[in-house]
């Protein structure tokens, strides 16, 4: 705890030559997550607590189970992690605010000690949230606010389980725990969509992997139908984000570019349904996201999160699936310059 409690006075005291708006920024982001530290209890003795109910018991042997093996069979980080348990009360831990310009797809990005810059602002109170978007939309930008089930402090203190992450079923809690701890793992400075395709390619290649050591061949056959349409999703996203692109690079007035940006959106919404319709027979999950607004900056976000995963998983296939060497064969493409990353990334042919 207390190592924590360094780590971000040490943050504070960095941004804090940004002005008193970053200081009480930073002050709140503390006082949130060290809120939430003070309430871990240990999950073994949880367990055994008699006066623990009963799906929380079960729920927390899963995360056990699932932490052991994040270690022996993904080698993913040994350490106090996801070891502790915190009940937080509400719906998601923080909320994450995107903005993009009005006429662009590249995401305003904030900066920070230690973990470098990131296209978004997280907070641990949606008022806040909410208040910091409205005042990004006020300066013209397109603006996106979404809540955040799990967050990673990448090593710097013990992260806890948190109720919010105790999703449906064991596979979505056993997604949360991979992918928070490859970011453990590995972190590269300034480049969200490298990190987060990193961990989301762990994520995908670790629940593959644990479903078919658990034996769970209904639930493996589930979570494959969920990545095909999360793979249909993101390219309709991808699509619409290249159409965008054209408006946005073309001579139009800006009242023509508003009016072709509206017409591509409801042209996504339209080929959202007629796939939901057809390919998927139906399947409703993702309405909520279409049925919400629509703007730069959560195609944005999208992006962040989706982008480059195909690509890591390619690699890790070219790494026979062992783990040890896939974070070594990533490793040296982080170590290469930004914009050169990607690329190599695209290109490799093999895994040493």
């Amino acid at each position: 705890m207390k190592r924590v409690f360094r780590l971000l006075v040490a943050v504070i005291m960095a941004s804090g030559v940004a002005g008193c708006t970053s200081l009480s920024y930073y002050a709140k982001s503390l006082e949130g997550h060290v809120e939430i530290m003070a309430a871990r209890r240990n999950v073994g003795r949880l367990i055994q607590d008699p006066a623990t109910p009963e799906a929380l018991r079960s729920k927390l042997r899963s995360a056990d189970a699932i932490r052991r093996y994040a270690t022996d069979a993904l080698a993913l980080p040994d350490n106090s992690s996801y070891r502790s348990y915190v009940d937080i009360g509400r719906e998601a831990v923080t909320w994450a605010v995107f903005a993009a310009p009005q006429f662009s797809l590249t995401p305003r990005t904030w900066c920070f000690p230690v973990f470098g810059c990131v296209p978004y602002r997280g907070y641990f109170d949606r008022k806040e949230a909410v208040e910091k978007a409205e005042d990004l939309h006020k300066e013209g930008l397109d603006v996106h606010v979404t809540g955040v089930t799990a967050y990673s402090t990448l090593g710097w203190s013990s992260d806890p389980l948190l109720s919010t992450m105790l999703g449906p079923d064991d596979t979505f809690l056993a997604s949360l725990i991979f992918h928070e701890l490859a970011h453990q793992r590995l972190y590269v400075n300034g480049d969200s969509a490298f990190n987060e395709a990193f961990a989301v390619a762990v994520e995908t290649s670790g629940v593959r992997k644990w479903l078919r050591a658990s034996g769970n061949l209904a639930g493996l056959r589930r979570y494959e139908a969920d990545r095909r349409r999360r793979a249909d999703f993101l390219g309709l996203l991808a699509t619409t984000r290249q159409e965008l692109q054209q408006v946005y690079q073309s001579s139009r007035t800006p009242e023509q570019m508003a009016a072709a940006k509206a017409a591509t959106i409801e042209t996504l919404r339209t080929r959202y349904r007629l796939m939901r319709d057809r390919r998927w027979a139906g399947y409703r999950g993702y309405d909520g996201w279409f049925k919400a607004p629509i703007n730069n900056a959560k195609l944005a976000a999208t992006a962040v999160y989706g982008e480059q995963v195909p690509a890591f998983l390619r690699l890790f296939d070219l790494c026979a699936g062992d783990y040890p060497r896939f974070y070594a064969a990533v490793r040296k493409i982080a170590d290469l310059p930004g914009p050169n990353r990607a690329g190599a990334l695209a290109a490799a042919r093999s895994c040493d």
